[in-house]
Protein backbone atom coordinates (compact mmCIF):
# COMPACT_ATOMS: atom_id res chain seq x y z
CA UNK A 1 0.00 0.00 0.00
CA UNK A 2 1.18 3.40 -1.05
CA UNK A 3 0.82 6.34 1.75
CA UNK A 4 -0.09 8.79 -0.91
CA UNK A 5 -3.18 6.54 -1.63
CA UNK A 6 -4.06 5.78 2.12
CA UNK A 7 -6.88 7.39 3.51
CA UNK A 8 -5.35 7.66 6.98
CA UNK A 9 -6.56 11.27 8.31
CA UNK A 10 -4.07 12.30 11.35
CA UNK A 11 -4.58 14.41 13.77
CA UNK A 12 -2.51 16.76 15.68
CA UNK A 13 -4.70 17.27 18.77
CA UNK A 14 -6.97 14.38 20.46
CA UNK A 15 -10.95 14.29 20.25
CA UNK A 16 -12.02 16.57 23.33
CA UNK A 17 -14.19 13.95 24.98
CA UNK A 18 -10.93 11.51 24.44
CA UNK A 19 -10.47 10.50 28.05
CA UNK A 20 -8.30 7.23 27.71
CA UNK A 21 -5.14 7.14 25.51
CA UNK A 22 -6.49 4.32 23.34
CA UNK A 23 -9.22 6.75 22.29
CA UNK A 24 -7.05 9.31 21.60
CA UNK A 25 -4.08 7.50 19.67
CA UNK A 26 -7.11 5.91 17.33
CA UNK A 27 -8.24 9.08 16.40
CA UNK A 28 -4.89 10.96 16.11
CA UNK A 29 -4.02 7.80 13.63
CA UNK A 30 -7.06 7.87 11.54
CA UNK A 31 -7.75 4.31 13.31
CA UNK A 32 -11.67 5.76 13.78
CA UNK A 33 -13.64 8.40 13.85
CA UNK A 34 -16.75 9.09 15.83
CA UNK A 35 -20.13 9.11 14.12
CA UNK A 36 -22.05 10.06 17.24
CA UNK A 37 -22.07 8.88 21.05
CA UNK A 38 -20.66 5.37 21.24
CA UNK A 39 -20.65 4.35 17.51
CA UNK A 40 -17.66 4.81 15.35
CA UNK A 41 -16.68 4.44 12.07
CA UNK A 42 -13.31 2.01 11.22
CA UNK A 43 -11.50 4.11 8.56
CA UNK A 44 -8.63 1.73 6.72
CA UNK A 45 -6.22 1.16 9.18
CA UNK A 46 -8.48 0.70 11.91
CA UNK A 47 -10.71 -1.82 10.37
CA UNK A 48 -7.57 -4.06 8.58
CA UNK A 49 -6.55 -4.46 12.17
CA UNK A 50 -9.83 -5.22 13.37
CA UNK A 51 -10.25 -8.07 10.57
CA UNK A 52 -6.42 -9.65 11.77
CA UNK A 53 -8.02 -9.68 15.27
CA UNK A 54 -11.17 -11.29 13.86
CA UNK A 55 -9.32 -13.49 11.77
CA UNK A 56 -7.18 -14.79 14.70
CA UNK A 57 -10.05 -15.52 16.88
CA UNK A 58 -12.04 -17.27 13.60
CA UNK A 59 -8.79 -19.57 13.32
CA UNK A 60 -8.64 -20.85 17.05
CA UNK A 61 -12.67 -21.39 17.33
CA UNK A 62 -12.30 -23.56 14.08
CA UNK A 63 -9.08 -25.38 15.02
CA UNK A 64 -11.13 -26.10 18.79
CA UNK A 65 -14.25 -27.40 16.86
CA UNK A 66 -16.43 -24.52 16.11
CA UNK A 67 -18.03 -23.35 13.12
CA UNK A 68 -19.20 -20.25 11.71
CA UNK A 69 -22.57 -19.10 11.40
CA UNK A 70 -24.19 -15.78 11.15
CA UNK A 71 -27.13 -14.48 13.04
CA UNK A 72 -29.45 -11.75 12.68
CA UNK A 73 -29.17 -8.98 14.03
CA UNK A 74 -32.49 -7.84 14.50
CA UNK A 75 -34.54 -10.48 17.25
CA UNK A 76 -38.00 -10.57 17.66
CA UNK A 77 -39.38 -10.30 21.07
CA UNK A 78 -41.29 -13.45 21.63
CA UNK A 79 -37.51 -15.35 21.52
CA UNK A 80 -36.50 -12.85 24.80
CA UNK A 81 -39.82 -12.83 26.17
CA UNK A 82 -39.58 -17.13 26.90
CA UNK A 83 -36.32 -16.35 28.83
CA UNK A 84 -37.63 -13.89 30.43
CA UNK A 85 -35.60 -11.31 29.64
CA UNK A 86 -37.33 -9.03 27.70
CA UNK A 87 -38.51 -7.41 31.08
CA UNK A 88 -34.99 -8.37 32.68
CA UNK A 89 -32.97 -7.12 30.75
CA UNK A 90 -33.40 -3.37 31.17
CA UNK A 91 -32.73 0.00 29.13
CA UNK A 92 -29.42 -1.31 27.29
CA UNK A 93 -31.62 -3.58 24.81
CA UNK A 94 -32.89 -1.30 22.51
CA UNK A 95 -36.09 -1.98 21.18
CA UNK A 96 -38.21 -1.03 18.82
CA UNK A 97 -41.32 -1.59 16.32
CA UNK A 98 -41.59 -2.11 12.75
CA UNK A 99 -44.64 -1.30 10.30
CA UNK A 100 -46.86 -4.12 11.81
CA UNK A 101 -46.47 -2.90 15.51
CA UNK A 102 -44.46 -5.87 15.89
CA UNK A 103 -41.64 -5.82 18.44
CA UNK A 104 -37.97 -5.81 17.99
CA UNK A 105 -34.98 -5.51 19.44
CA UNK A 106 -31.28 -4.93 18.37
CA UNK A 107 -28.82 -7.96 19.52
CA UNK A 108 -26.70 -6.99 22.59
CA UNK A 109 -26.17 -11.24 22.43
CA UNK A 110 -27.76 -14.02 20.59
CA UNK A 111 -28.54 -16.79 23.41
CA UNK A 112 -31.93 -16.62 22.40
CA UNK A 113 -31.43 -16.71 18.57
CA UNK A 114 -29.06 -19.48 18.74
CA UNK A 115 -31.16 -21.54 21.18
CA UNK A 116 -34.07 -21.30 18.78
CA UNK A 117 -32.05 -22.35 16.14
CA UNK A 118 -30.73 -25.19 17.29
CA UNK A 119 -34.13 -26.47 18.73
CA UNK A 120 -35.79 -26.29 15.35
CA UNK A 121 -33.25 -28.80 13.71
CA UNK A 122 -31.35 -30.61 16.00
CA UNK A 123 -33.49 -33.77 17.31
CA UNK A 124 -30.86 -36.59 18.46
CA UNK A 125 -27.59 -37.25 20.55
CA UNK A 126 -26.02 -38.07 17.41
CA UNK A 127 -26.22 -34.53 16.77
CA UNK A 128 -24.24 -33.76 19.90
CA UNK A 129 -22.04 -31.92 20.91
CA UNK A 130 -22.13 -28.75 18.27
CA UNK A 131 -20.46 -25.21 18.56
CA UNK A 132 -21.51 -22.30 16.55
CA UNK A 133 -20.07 -19.12 16.29
CA UNK A 134 -20.31 -15.55 14.77
CA UNK A 135 -18.13 -12.45 14.35
CA UNK A 136 -20.51 -9.60 14.42
CA UNK A 137 -21.99 -6.46 15.35
CA UNK A 138 -23.75 -6.04 18.46
CA UNK A 139 -25.50 -2.90 20.25
CA UNK A 140 -25.86 -2.19 23.83
CA UNK A 141 -27.54 1.23 24.25
CA UNK A 142 -25.02 2.33 27.33
CA UNK A 143 -26.42 4.41 29.65
CA UNK A 144 -23.20 6.16 29.59
CA UNK A 145 -20.89 4.89 26.68
CA UNK A 146 -17.12 6.26 27.26
CA UNK A 147 -13.43 5.46 26.66
CA UNK A 148 -14.00 5.04 22.71
CA UNK A 149 -13.95 1.32 21.61
CA UNK A 150 -13.54 0.09 25.31
CA UNK A 151 -17.00 1.28 26.41
CA UNK A 152 -19.05 1.87 23.22
CA UNK A 153 -23.18 0.95 22.06
CA UNK A 154 -22.20 -0.38 18.96
CA UNK A 155 -19.61 -3.03 18.86
CA UNK A 156 -17.85 -6.20 17.20
CA UNK A 157 -17.77 -8.79 18.99
CA UNK A 158 -17.53 -13.06 18.49
CA UNK A 159 -19.96 -15.85 20.28
CA UNK A 160 -19.85 -19.07 20.26
CA UNK A 161 -22.52 -21.48 21.76
CA UNK A 162 -22.56 -25.07 22.69
CA UNK A 163 -25.04 -27.88 23.46
CA UNK A 164 -23.62 -30.80 24.56
CA UNK A 165 -25.89 -34.26 25.92
CA UNK A 166 -24.78 -33.41 29.65
CA UNK A 167 -22.71 -31.59 32.23
CA UNK A 168 -19.32 -33.80 31.56
CA UNK A 169 -19.84 -32.65 27.87
CA UNK A 170 -20.37 -29.29 28.86
CA UNK A 171 -16.76 -29.41 30.81
CA UNK A 172 -15.12 -30.71 27.86
CA UNK A 173 -16.83 -27.94 25.35
CA UNK A 174 -15.68 -25.42 28.46
CA UNK A 175 -12.35 -26.35 28.28
CA UNK A 176 -12.15 -26.89 24.76
CA UNK A 177 -13.10 -22.89 24.80
CA UNK A 178 -10.87 -21.76 27.16
CA UNK A 179 -7.71 -23.17 25.86
CA UNK A 180 -8.42 -21.81 22.57
CA UNK A 181 -9.05 -18.29 23.83
CA UNK A 182 -5.83 -18.71 25.76
CA UNK A 183 -4.09 -19.36 22.31
CA UNK A 184 -5.96 -16.51 20.73
CA UNK A 185 -5.05 -13.78 23.16
CA UNK A 186 -1.47 -15.33 22.92
CA UNK A 187 -1.19 -14.89 19.19
CA UNK A 188 -2.83 -11.16 19.40
CA UNK A 189 0.56 -10.33 21.57
CA UNK A 190 -1.72 -9.50 24.74
CA UNK A 191 -0.60 -9.36 28.30
CA UNK A 192 -3.62 -11.22 30.01
CA UNK A 193 -4.70 -12.95 32.87
CA UNK A 194 -7.68 -15.21 33.09
CA UNK A 195 -10.00 -14.77 36.07
CA UNK A 196 -12.63 -16.63 37.60
CA UNK A 197 -15.99 -14.13 37.52
CA UNK A 198 -19.65 -13.53 38.05
CA UNK A 199 -22.10 -14.46 35.13
CA UNK A 200 -23.87 -11.55 35.44
CA UNK A 201 -27.02 -10.89 33.16
CA UNK A 202 -26.22 -14.51 30.66
CA UNK A 203 -26.74 -16.27 33.76
CA UNK A 204 -24.95 -19.75 34.28
CA UNK A 205 -23.32 -21.16 37.33
CA UNK A 206 -19.31 -20.99 36.43
CA UNK A 207 -17.46 -18.76 34.31
CA UNK A 208 -14.06 -16.89 33.97
CA UNK A 209 -13.48 -13.64 32.18
CA UNK A 210 -9.94 -13.08 30.53
CA UNK A 211 -8.40 -9.66 31.07
CA UNK A 212 -5.90 -7.84 29.50
CA UNK A 213 -3.55 -6.24 31.96
CA UNK A 214 -3.42 -2.28 31.96
CA UNK A 215 -3.39 0.36 34.28
CA UNK A 216 -6.57 1.82 32.26
CA UNK A 217 -9.02 -0.84 33.03
CA UNK A 218 -12.65 -0.53 34.21
CA UNK A 219 -12.48 -4.19 36.60
CA UNK A 220 -10.11 -4.90 39.46
CA UNK A 221 -8.40 -8.30 39.20
CA UNK A 222 -7.41 -9.89 42.73
CA UNK A 223 -4.62 -12.52 42.00
CA UNK A 224 -2.01 -14.51 43.81
CA UNK A 225 1.24 -13.60 44.83
CA UNK A 226 2.80 -16.78 45.66
CA UNK A 227 4.67 -18.71 42.99
CA UNK A 228 2.40 -21.80 41.85
CA UNK A 229 -0.04 -20.56 42.68
CA UNK A 230 -2.39 -19.45 39.78
CA UNK A 231 -5.77 -18.43 41.48
CA UNK A 232 -7.33 -14.78 40.16
CA UNK A 233 -10.85 -13.50 40.07
CA UNK A 234 -12.60 -10.18 39.31
CA UNK A 235 -12.88 -8.29 42.36
CA UNK A 236 -16.79 -8.77 41.80
CA UNK A 237 -15.83 -12.71 42.41
CA UNK A 238 -13.18 -12.85 44.75
CA UNK A 239 -13.59 -14.61 48.07
CA UNK A 240 -12.50 -12.97 50.89
CA UNK A 241 -10.91 -15.20 53.67
CA UNK A 242 -11.94 -14.60 57.33
CA UNK A 243 -8.98 -14.01 59.75
CA UNK A 244 -8.97 -17.12 62.25
CA UNK A 245 -11.65 -15.97 65.02
CA UNK A 246 -10.63 -15.00 68.36
CA UNK A 247 -12.79 -15.41 71.66
CA UNK A 248 -15.05 -13.16 72.56
CA UNK A 249 -14.50 -10.40 75.08
CA UNK A 250 -17.52 -10.15 77.26
CA UNK A 251 -19.44 -6.76 76.02
CA UNK A 252 -21.53 -4.83 78.35
CA UNK A 253 -25.68 -4.06 77.23
CA UNK A 254 -25.52 -1.29 74.24
CA UNK A 255 -26.12 1.84 75.37
CA UNK A 256 -27.30 5.14 73.57
CA UNK A 257 -24.83 7.85 72.93
CA UNK A 258 -25.54 11.40 71.04
CA UNK A 259 -23.51 11.86 67.44
CA UNK A 260 -24.94 14.92 66.61
CA UNK A 261 -24.47 15.41 62.64
CA UNK A 262 -21.67 12.10 62.24
CA UNK A 263 -22.97 10.41 59.61
CA UNK A 264 -20.12 8.80 57.76
CA UNK A 265 -18.02 5.89 59.36
CA UNK A 266 -15.04 8.32 59.29
CA UNK A 267 -17.05 11.19 61.13
CA UNK A 268 -18.57 8.61 63.74
CA UNK A 269 -15.02 6.95 64.40
CA UNK A 270 -12.91 10.31 64.83
CA UNK A 271 -15.73 11.87 67.00
CA UNK A 272 -15.77 8.47 69.32
CA UNK A 273 -12.07 7.75 68.61
CA UNK A 274 -12.32 4.34 67.54
CA UNK A 275 -11.34 2.73 64.60
CA UNK A 276 -13.49 2.31 61.61
CA UNK A 277 -13.47 -1.52 62.17
CA UNK A 278 -15.16 -1.07 65.21
CA UNK A 279 -18.12 0.92 63.13
CA UNK A 280 -20.86 -1.36 61.95
CA UNK A 281 -21.73 0.11 58.37
CA UNK A 282 -25.51 -0.67 57.66
CA UNK A 283 -26.71 -0.73 54.09
CA UNK A 284 -30.21 -0.74 53.04
CA UNK A 285 -31.72 -2.29 49.21
CA UNK A 286 -34.13 -2.37 47.75
CA UNK A 287 -34.11 -5.90 46.99
CA UNK A 288 -36.60 -7.57 44.83
CA UNK A 289 -38.83 -5.07 45.81
CA UNK A 290 -38.40 -6.12 49.60
CA UNK A 291 -36.31 -4.36 52.07
CA UNK A 292 -32.66 -6.00 52.80
CA UNK A 293 -30.74 -4.40 55.34
CA UNK A 294 -26.65 -5.33 54.92
CA UNK A 295 -24.09 -5.38 57.44
CA UNK A 296 -20.23 -5.25 56.78
CA UNK A 297 -17.19 -3.63 58.85
CA UNK A 298 -16.77 0.34 58.41
CA UNK A 299 -13.59 -0.26 56.92
CA UNK A 300 -14.67 -2.88 54.62
CA UNK A 301 -16.57 -2.28 51.03
CA UNK A 302 -20.18 -4.25 50.48
CA UNK A 303 -19.77 -5.82 46.90
CA UNK A 304 -23.37 -5.60 45.69
CA UNK A 305 -22.71 -8.81 43.01
CA UNK A 306 -21.94 -10.79 45.88
CA UNK A 307 -25.10 -9.68 48.03
CA UNK A 308 -26.87 -10.51 44.51
CA UNK A 309 -25.61 -13.89 44.62
CA UNK A 310 -25.91 -14.39 48.52
CA UNK A 311 -29.86 -13.53 48.22
CA UNK A 312 -30.27 -15.40 44.69
CA UNK A 313 -32.05 -12.13 43.74
CA UNK A 314 -32.67 -10.68 40.74
CA UNK A 315 -33.10 -6.53 41.23
CA UNK A 316 -31.01 -5.15 43.89
CA UNK A 317 -31.00 -1.22 44.55
CA UNK A 318 -29.40 0.49 47.01
CA UNK A 319 -32.33 2.18 49.22
CA UNK A 320 -33.44 5.61 47.95
CA UNK A 321 -33.42 8.67 50.87
CA UNK A 322 -36.59 8.24 51.35
CA UNK A 323 -37.01 4.70 51.76
CA UNK A 324 -34.11 4.72 54.06
CA UNK A 325 -36.08 7.00 56.41
CA UNK A 326 -39.28 5.36 55.78
CA UNK A 327 -37.63 2.01 57.10
CA UNK A 328 -35.47 3.13 59.74
CA UNK A 329 -37.60 6.79 61.09
CA UNK A 330 -34.34 8.55 61.20
CA UNK A 331 -32.33 10.14 58.02
CA UNK A 332 -29.28 8.34 56.01
CA UNK A 333 -26.13 7.90 57.86
CA UNK A 334 -28.09 6.70 61.38
CA UNK A 335 -29.22 3.16 60.19
CA UNK A 336 -28.37 -0.05 62.60
CA UNK A 337 -29.02 -3.09 62.93
CA UNK A 338 -31.21 -3.51 66.66
CA UNK A 339 -34.20 -3.32 66.27
CA UNK A 340 -34.57 -2.79 62.10
CA UNK A 341 -37.70 -3.67 60.83
CA UNK A 342 -36.68 -5.61 57.66
CA UNK A 343 -37.08 -8.26 55.63
CA UNK A 344 -33.92 -9.89 55.89
CA UNK A 345 -30.65 -8.48 57.88
CA UNK A 346 -27.57 -10.29 56.17
CA UNK A 347 -24.20 -9.77 57.77
CA UNK A 348 -20.22 -10.55 56.16
CA UNK A 349 -19.37 -13.41 57.75
CA UNK A 350 -16.11 -11.80 58.78
CA UNK A 351 -18.58 -10.15 61.62
CA UNK A 352 -20.20 -13.66 63.04
CA UNK A 353 -19.59 -13.58 67.07
CA UNK A 354 -18.83 -9.94 66.74
CA UNK A 355 -18.60 -7.49 69.62
CA UNK A 356 -18.26 -4.01 71.13
CA UNK A 357 -19.50 -2.80 67.59
CA UNK A 358 -20.97 0.96 67.17
CA UNK A 359 -24.35 0.77 65.09
CA UNK A 360 -26.60 3.50 63.94
CA UNK A 361 -29.39 3.68 66.66
CA UNK A 362 -31.84 4.40 63.80
CA UNK A 363 -32.46 7.48 65.40
CA UNK A 364 -31.44 11.00 64.09
CA UNK A 365 -27.97 12.11 65.36
CA UNK A 366 -27.55 9.04 67.98
CA UNK A 367 -25.31 5.95 67.63
CA UNK A 368 -25.39 2.48 69.46
CA UNK A 369 -21.68 1.73 71.25
CA UNK A 370 -20.99 -1.91 72.51
CA UNK A 371 -23.18 -3.87 70.25
CA UNK A 372 -23.01 -7.68 70.38
CA UNK A 373 -24.37 -8.93 67.03
CA UNK A 374 -25.57 -12.05 68.02
CA UNK A 375 -26.86 -11.04 71.36
CA UNK A 376 -28.73 -7.55 70.09
CA UNK A 377 -30.16 -8.07 66.29
CA UNK A 378 -31.08 -11.64 64.34
CA UNK A 379 -29.19 -11.91 61.33
CA UNK A 380 -30.81 -14.04 59.01
CA UNK A 381 -27.56 -14.91 56.94
CA UNK A 382 -24.03 -14.80 57.27
CA UNK A 383 -22.48 -14.64 53.62
CA UNK A 384 -19.64 -13.48 51.64
CA UNK A 385 -20.73 -9.87 51.32
CA UNK A 386 -17.22 -7.67 51.01
CA UNK A 387 -14.98 -6.78 48.08
CA UNK A 388 -11.13 -7.73 49.07
CA UNK A 389 -8.64 -5.05 49.44
CA UNK A 390 -4.92 -5.72 48.95
CA UNK A 391 -2.88 -8.22 51.09
CA UNK A 392 -6.12 -10.30 52.06
CA UNK A 393 -5.16 -13.97 51.94
CA UNK A 394 -5.70 -16.26 48.85
CA UNK A 395 -8.45 -18.41 49.25
CA UNK A 396 -6.26 -21.60 48.15
CA UNK A 397 -3.14 -20.95 49.73
CA UNK A 398 -3.13 -18.32 52.58
CA UNK A 399 -0.64 -15.85 50.62
CA UNK A 400 -0.99 -12.46 50.51
CA UNK A 401 -3.06 -10.74 47.04
CA UNK A 402 -2.33 -8.20 45.12
CA UNK A 403 -5.16 -5.80 43.29
CA UNK A 404 -4.63 -4.83 39.43
CA UNK A 405 -6.41 -3.19 36.57
CA UNK A 406 -7.98 -4.92 34.11
CA UNK A 407 -9.57 -4.77 30.80
CA UNK A 408 -12.11 -7.61 30.14
CA UNK A 409 -11.67 -8.74 26.45
CA UNK A 410 -13.21 -12.10 26.39
CA UNK A 411 -15.82 -14.52 28.87
CA UNK A 412 -16.15 -18.25 29.17
CA UNK A 413 -19.45 -19.15 30.55
CA UNK A 414 -21.39 -22.63 31.94
CA UNK A 415 -24.94 -21.84 31.24
CA UNK A 416 -26.30 -25.21 32.13
CA UNK A 417 -29.75 -25.42 31.10
CA UNK A 418 -31.24 -21.10 31.70
CA UNK A 419 -31.84 -21.07 28.23
CA UNK A 420 -32.32 -24.96 27.08
CA UNK A 421 -34.77 -25.38 29.53
CA UNK A 422 -36.57 -22.20 29.20
CA UNK A 423 -37.32 -22.80 25.53
CA UNK A 424 -37.80 -25.86 25.22
CA UNK A 425 -34.13 -27.39 23.58
CA UNK A 426 -34.24 -30.93 24.01
CA UNK A 427 -32.81 -34.00 21.97
CA UNK A 428 -33.48 -38.02 21.89
CA UNK A 429 -30.60 -39.62 24.30
CA UNK A 430 -29.38 -43.31 23.34
CA UNK A 431 -32.84 -44.93 25.19
CA UNK A 432 -34.95 -42.66 23.01
CA UNK A 433 -35.78 -40.40 25.97
CA UNK A 434 -36.05 -36.75 25.57
CA UNK A 435 -33.28 -34.92 27.52
CA UNK A 436 -32.74 -30.85 27.95
CA UNK A 437 -29.28 -29.57 26.31
CA UNK A 438 -26.55 -28.25 28.33
CA UNK A 439 -25.14 -25.46 26.90
CA UNK A 440 -21.81 -23.07 26.65
CA UNK A 441 -21.48 -19.50 26.07
CA UNK A 442 -18.43 -17.99 24.84
CA UNK A 443 -17.48 -14.41 24.01
CA UNK A 444 -14.75 -12.04 22.69
CA UNK A 445 -14.93 -8.40 22.40
CA UNK A 446 -12.94 -8.19 18.87
CA UNK A 447 -13.55 -4.17 18.32
CA UNK A 448 -12.54 -3.50 22.14
CA UNK A 449 -9.32 -5.86 21.75
CA UNK A 450 -7.81 -3.51 19.36
CA UNK A 451 -8.16 -0.64 22.16
CA UNK A 452 -7.05 -3.11 24.85
CA UNK A 453 -3.62 -3.50 22.96
CA UNK A 454 -3.02 0.20 22.76
CA UNK A 455 -3.78 0.86 26.81
CA UNK A 456 -0.93 -2.07 27.24
CA UNK A 457 1.01 -1.17 24.39
CA UNK A 458 1.91 2.93 23.84
CA UNK A 459 4.21 5.65 23.92
CA UNK A 460 4.03 9.63 23.81
CA UNK A 461 4.69 9.14 20.02
CA UNK A 462 1.95 7.20 19.76
CA UNK A 463 0.43 3.43 19.10
CA UNK A 464 2.59 0.10 19.67
CA UNK A 465 0.93 -2.28 17.55
CA UNK A 466 1.95 -6.34 17.89
CA UNK A 467 2.63 -7.79 14.79
CA UNK A 468 -0.27 -9.77 14.93
CA UNK A 469 -2.71 -6.96 14.65
CA UNK A 470 -1.24 -4.08 13.31
CA UNK A 471 -2.72 -3.07 10.06
CA UNK A 472 0.64 -3.22 8.04
CA UNK A 473 3.75 -4.92 9.71
CA UNK A 474 6.31 -2.02 7.94
CA UNK A 475 6.72 1.09 7.31
CA UNK A 476 8.78 1.90 4.58
CA UNK A 477 9.92 5.35 4.64
CA UNK A 478 11.39 6.90 1.32
CA UNK A 479 13.55 9.86 1.96
CA UNK A 480 13.76 10.57 -1.64
CA UNK A 481 12.99 14.12 -2.79
CA UNK A 482 14.13 14.52 -5.95
CA UNK A 483 15.89 11.34 -5.85
CA UNK A 484 14.47 9.34 -8.10
CA UNK A 485 17.19 6.76 -7.33
CA UNK A 486 15.87 6.22 -4.26
CA UNK A 487 11.98 5.81 -4.74
CA UNK A 488 12.90 3.27 -7.53
CA UNK A 489 14.84 1.35 -4.66
CA UNK A 490 12.52 1.58 -2.09
CA UNK A 491 9.91 0.54 -4.74
CA UNK A 492 11.84 -2.80 -5.69
CA UNK A 493 11.86 -3.34 -1.51
CA UNK A 494 8.28 -2.96 -1.08
CA UNK A 495 7.67 -5.22 -4.42
CA UNK A 496 10.40 -7.79 -2.69
CA UNK A 497 8.53 -7.75 0.97
CA UNK A 498 5.31 -7.94 -0.84
CA UNK A 499 6.59 -11.09 -2.63
CA UNK A 500 7.53 -12.92 0.74
CA UNK A 501 3.71 -12.38 2.24
CA UNK A 502 4.45 -9.19 4.01
CA UNK A 503 2.45 -6.48 4.30
CA UNK A 504 4.06 -3.33 3.76
CA UNK A 505 2.97 0.64 3.80
CA UNK A 506 5.45 2.55 1.60
CA UNK A 507 5.18 6.39 2.70
CA UNK A 508 5.69 7.45 -1.08
CA UNK A 509 4.25 11.29 0.16
CA UNK A 510 6.51 14.25 -0.82
CA UNK A 511 6.90 15.28 2.80
CA UNK A 512 9.54 16.20 4.64
CA UNK A 513 11.46 13.20 6.94
CA UNK A 514 9.88 14.84 10.21
CA UNK A 515 6.51 14.38 9.04
CA UNK A 516 7.06 10.77 8.05
CA UNK A 517 8.96 9.97 11.16
CA UNK A 518 5.93 11.48 12.83
CA UNK A 519 3.50 9.73 11.25
CA UNK A 520 5.30 6.42 11.27
CA UNK A 521 5.54 6.67 15.44
CA UNK A 522 2.16 7.42 15.91
CA UNK A 523 0.51 4.56 13.17
CA UNK A 524 2.99 2.00 15.44
CA UNK A 525 3.21 -0.17 12.70
CA UNK A 526 6.20 -2.53 14.55
CA UNK A 527 8.64 -2.12 12.34
CA UNK A 528 9.94 0.67 10.31
CA UNK A 529 12.42 0.57 8.17
CA UNK A 530 13.84 4.18 6.54
CA UNK A 531 15.72 4.46 2.88
CA UNK A 532 17.73 7.57 2.11
CA UNK A 533 20.10 8.43 -0.35
CA UNK A 534 23.29 8.16 2.38
CA UNK A 535 22.29 4.41 3.37
CA UNK A 536 21.85 3.93 -0.70
CA UNK A 537 25.24 4.51 -1.35
CA UNK A 538 26.94 3.06 1.82
CA UNK A 539 24.03 -0.26 0.87
CA UNK A 540 22.06 -0.01 3.73
CA UNK A 541 18.70 0.69 5.13
CA UNK A 542 17.85 1.68 8.68
CA UNK A 543 15.93 -0.53 10.71
CA UNK A 544 14.09 0.14 13.72
CA UNK A 545 11.83 -1.71 16.31
CA UNK A 546 8.84 0.48 17.31
CA UNK A 547 8.14 -1.56 20.80
CA UNK A 548 11.41 -1.36 21.56
CA UNK A 549 13.76 1.66 20.17
CA UNK A 550 15.80 -0.45 18.58
CA UNK A 551 17.50 0.47 15.50
CA UNK A 552 20.54 -1.15 13.16
CA UNK A 553 21.43 -1.29 9.79
CA UNK A 554 21.08 -4.04 7.21
CA UNK A 555 22.47 -4.60 4.09
CA UNK A 556 20.93 -4.04 0.88
CA UNK A 557 22.99 -6.26 -0.82
CA UNK A 558 21.61 -9.84 0.96
CA UNK A 559 18.51 -7.89 2.73
CA UNK A 560 16.21 -11.03 2.56
CA UNK A 561 18.04 -12.59 5.23
CA UNK A 562 19.29 -9.95 7.55
CA UNK A 563 15.85 -8.24 7.70
CA UNK A 564 14.38 -12.05 8.41
CA UNK A 565 16.27 -12.28 11.66
CA UNK A 566 15.69 -8.22 12.67
CA UNK A 567 11.91 -9.39 11.97
CA UNK A 568 12.01 -12.48 14.34
CA UNK A 569 13.78 -10.19 17.00
CA UNK A 570 10.93 -7.68 16.95
CA UNK A 571 8.29 -10.73 17.25
CA UNK A 572 10.44 -12.19 20.11
CA UNK A 573 9.93 -8.81 21.65
CA UNK A 574 6.31 -9.18 21.68
CA UNK A 575 6.25 -12.94 23.11
CA UNK A 576 5.58 -14.17 20.14
CA UNK A 577 6.89 -17.63 18.16
CA UNK A 578 9.37 -16.55 15.09
CA UNK A 579 6.91 -15.71 12.06
CA UNK A 580 5.60 -18.53 10.08
CA UNK A 581 5.85 -20.92 13.14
Amino acid sequence: MRFSRLYAPTLKEAPRDAEVVSHKLLARAGYIRQLTSGIYTFLPLGLRALNKVADIVREEMVRAGAQEVLLPMVQPSELWKETGRWEFYGKELLRFHDRKDSEFCLGPTHEEVITDLVRNEVRSYRQLPLNLFQVQTKFRDEIRPRFGLMRCREFVMKDAYSFDRDDAGADVSYKGMYDAYTRAFRRLGLRFKAVEADSGSIGGNFSHEFMVLAATGEDTIAACTAEGCDYAANLEKAEAVCAEASAAEPCPPHRLVPTPGQHTVEEVAAFLGLPAAKILKTLLFDVDGAAVAALVRGDRELNEIKLKNALGATDVRLATPEQVEAWTKAPVGFAGPVGLSVSRLVADRELCGATGLVAGANAADAHLVDVDLARDAKVDLFADLRSVTEGDLCPRCRTALTLTKGIEVGHVFKLGLKYSKAMNATFLDEDGKERVMVMGCYGIGVSRIVAAAIEQNHDDDGLMMPPTIAPFEVALIALAGKDAAVAARAEDLCRELEAASLQVLLDDRDERPGVKFKDADLIGLPIQLVLGGKGLERGVIEAKCRKTGTKTELPLDGFAQAFAEFRADVWKSWGLARPGE
